[in-house]
C-alpha cells in the first residue's frame, strides 16, 4: 500500500515538470542557461596602435602586435587583426585593423570597428 501511494505521488511529480511554460497556479521562473563571454582574435589596444608607425618593419609590427589573425595566401602585403567580443550572445566589441605592407615596410594602416563602451 505505501509504495502505491509513493509510486502515485511520484508520478504526479513527474507529470507537473513535463511542460515549464504552461501557466499553472505555482509561478516556475524560466531557467536561461549561462552563455559565457566569447573573445575571438587579435586584441588590439590603443596604446599598441599608437606605437604602430608607417616605415615599421614586418618583424617589428609582428614583435608589437602578434601574428596576424588572417593571413591570405594571395595578399601577402596585408595583414588582418580582427577581434570579437560577444556577452550573453550579443555583440559587445569588434575590431579590424588592417596594415598594408610594400616588401618589408608597413605603408598603410586601416582600422574600424566600435570599442568596448
Amino acid at each position: 500500500m505505501m509504495m502505491r501511494i509513493k509510486l502515485i505521488l511520484f508520478s504526479l511529480l513527474l507529470s507537473s515538470c513535463s511542460d515549464i511554460s504552461a501557466p499553472s497556479v505555482l509561478s516556475v521562473p524560466l531557467l536561461n542557461p549561462y552563455k559565457m563571454d566569447i573573445r575571438q582574435g587579435n586584441y588590439i589596444t590603443p596604446e599598441m596602435r599608437e606605437k604602430l608607425k608607417l616605415g615599421m618593419l614586418k618583424s617589428q609590427v609582428r614583435y608589437l602586435l602578434g601574428t596576424p589573425m588572417i593571413s591570405d595566401a594571395f595578399h601577402g602585403n596585408r595583414w588582418d587583426y580582427v577581434y570579437r567580443l560577444e556577452r550573453q550572445g550579443e555583440v559587445i566589441e569588434d575590431q579590424r585593423l588592417t596594415l598594408y605592407f610594400e616588401g618589408d615596410n608597413l605603408v598603410k594602416i586601416y582600422h574600424a570597428g566600435n570599442p568596448a563602451p
